[in-house]
């Protein structure tokens, strides 16, 4: 289920607070302590394309427009 069924969910049955509390139990996105989305870029919160070297810990996208700034340069 994805999170933002799960919201979706959540808003529809607000009303019932028993509903709530069981739905809760058993569909609450659990917590991850590895894998790809526990991994975010530092700069924007992007999930995908993480550069994890040298502890920079940014996507792509935000490596490349700050990347001449903190000391890389392009080979090529």
């Amino acid at each position: 289920m994805t999170v933002s069924y799960y919201k979706k969910v959540l808003k529809q049955i607000k009303s019932k607070p028993i509903k709530v509390i069981k739905f809760n139990k058993f569909n609450t996105p659990k917590k991850r302590s590895v894998g790809v989305v526990k991994k975010k870029c530092k700069r924007c919160g992007r999930v995908g394309g993480h550069v994890g070297k040298y502890g920079l810990g940014l996507c792509r996208q935000c490596f490349r427009e700050i990347a001449t700034k903190i000391g890389f340069r392009k080979y090529s």
